[in-house]
């Protein structure tokens, strides 16, 4: 497998972006590290103290840990909370590998990242993409997940069925076709990144968390030399994408469902208005996992973390309370 490394705009050693990033961010009462696990460079962000069980939060497209920070502030309080840049975004190495980006090696990340962290296991918290492999990684490695919360993330099984037998979710999700074309990055590049900026700005019913620090943030983020098509990397390993004339995509899957099964305490947070994610994904969610507690919001969308970060605080806080965790 061939790395990059951690790349970054300012050309500097990890030493000394831990350094600028932790004086950027030490009054959150956010630190920066980077961790060597898998063959790759993991940046991550934490708060509070190393002796308490770990929180382990994983974002996805197109984001990266600065997605986390009222959850690490809210959290960092009674749990080692450690917000990490998946492979090829940000901070973190960035393969040039195609199969770099499956979701067993990225599961592989997150398990000797916990590890080098100095933990058995976590609580993993996960959206979108961090969403996808943390579903693979509560069923394949349950010993080493206490409990697993998801944000608007498709469990595999079901997304496969959707992609496969419902128009509905297969226009939702046409953009994947987009994304794994090779002109992607040109595309999503253009005008300062306007496609990405206009993705999150327009898919949401309040865009004010999107704010100037805030995209001042994700443009520095996404301007990651190799970043961009590191995350886009993760669409185009995956067949798990709408069908097509020259590629059946999921429906050329054949899943055995026992492996999904996910026997950890799991909390699922949903908005009723993602554009990209339908309902229809979480009909017989149950089935897979025997121990849910399924919250539903009809006013959120796809980006509920930043939309309702009190209410999704509120109610992981509920969820743990409740589990003893």
């Amino acid at each position: 497998m061939t790395n990059s490394g951690p790349s970054s705009t300012y050309d500097m050693s990890q030493v000394d972006i831990v350094r600028l990033e932790n004086r950027r961010d030490g009054h959150l009462g956010i630190c920066h590290g980077f961790a060597r696990v898998n063959g790759v460079d993991l940046h991550y962000a934490a708060s509070g103290r190393t002796d308490r069980p770990l929180m382990l939060f994983v974002h996805g497209f197109p984001e990266f840990w600065y997605a986390w920070v009222p959850l690490l502030m809210a959290f960092g309080q009674d749990y080692h909370a450690v917000a990490v840049d998946l492979r090829g975004f940000n901070l973190s190495s960035k393969p040039t590998d195609l199969n770099a980006y499956r979701t067993k090696e990225v599961i592989e990340d997150l398990r000797q990242l916990i590890c080098h962290l100095g933990h058995s296991n976590a609580i993993v918290v996960a959206h979108d993409w961090g969403g996808a492999v943390a579903w693979n990684f509560a069923s394949s490695h349950p010993k080493q997940m206490k409990a697993l919360v998801i944000i608007n993330a498709a469990h595999t099984a079901l997304f496969a069925r959707q992609l496969t037998h419902d128009r509905h979710q297969q226009a939702a999700s046409a953009y994947m076709l987009m994304f794994r074309s090779p002109g992607a990055e040109d595309l999503l590049s253009r005008n300062g990144f306007a496609y990405l900026r206009a993705m999150l700005q327009s898919s949401t019913p309040n865009a004010d968390w999107f704010d100037a620090e805030t995209e001042s943030r994700y443009l520095q983020a996404w301007s990651q030399p190799g970043a961009l098509g590191g995350g886009l990397n993760y669409y185009r390993a995956t067949p798990m994408h709408p069908p097509t004339l020259r590629e059946p995509g999921a429906a050329g899957l054949r899943l055995s469902e026992a492996e999904f099964r996910v026997t950890v305490p799991t909390l699922v947070l949903w908005g009723e208005r993602d554009p990209y994610l339908l309902p229809g994904l979480l009909d017989g969610l149950e089935q897979f996992v025997p121990q849910l507690q399924l919250e539903r919001d009809p006013q959120s969308s796809h980006w509920m973390v930043h939309e309702q970060p009190a209410r999704v605080i509120e109610k992981l806080r509920s969820f743990l309370i409740d589990n003893r965790l």
